[in-house]
């Protein structure tokens, strides 16, 4: 069986009848989200949160995704879900028709971070979604986090069998960071 994967985190609660934010970290929200399935939740020990949420509702609202569950009725059970990862069963292996350049933050995190020369910067910790980009999140060997639009100019390799991508980071980059 294969390992689940992150399809959404749960933000703030919105409006009174138990609706929340969603960060969505899939690409087929609409398959993952659709009314009736049922996600694994992973949230801090003795949260609360169901084991399970079955969806209810899902709509965008001004750009933003808001699903409502079956097992929370209004805002205040919303509240308690927040930073909730929601869960899925990893789609079966496809017959390789899909875009090779797809990646989930589960398969990013922990990547060893190369530059051009294939001198170790660090480690992938996640991936930030943006509405013009994505960023991976690196933490350097120095300990300091940095965010590298995930754009092939900048990460032109990602070998998920060697473990590791390669970052052509210009000068600075990393100095922008606060």
């Amino acid at each position: 069986m294969s390992e689940p994967v992150l399809v959404a985190r749960i933000g703030k609660p919105h409006g009174l009848r138990g609706e929340a934010t969603v960060r969505l970290h899939t690409d087929d929200p609409e398959r993952r989200l659709e009314v009736g399935a049922v996600l694994s939740t992973q949230a801090d020990p003795g949260s609360g949160v169901p084991r399970e949420l079955t969806v209810r509702s899902t709509r965008v609202h001004r750009g933003i995704w808001l699903v409502a569950f079956e097992e929370v009725p209004d805002r205040t059970g919303a509240e308690g879900l927040r930073g909730t990862r929601l869960l899925a069963d990893a789609d079966p292996p496809s017959d390789g028709a899909d875009d090779e350049d797809t990646f989930t933050e589960d398969q990013l995190r922990g990547l060893a971070v190369l530059d051009g020369e294939g001198r170790h910067l660090g480690e992938v910790t996640g991936l930030e979604l943006g509405a013009a980009q994505d960023r991976l999140v690196v933490r350097l060997e120095d300990g300091r986090v940095g965010r590298v639009p995930f754009v092939t100019a900048l990460v032109p390799e990602v070998d998920l069998a060697a473990g590791r991508v390669v970052l052509l980071a210009p000068g600075g980059l990393f100095d922008l960071e606060g």
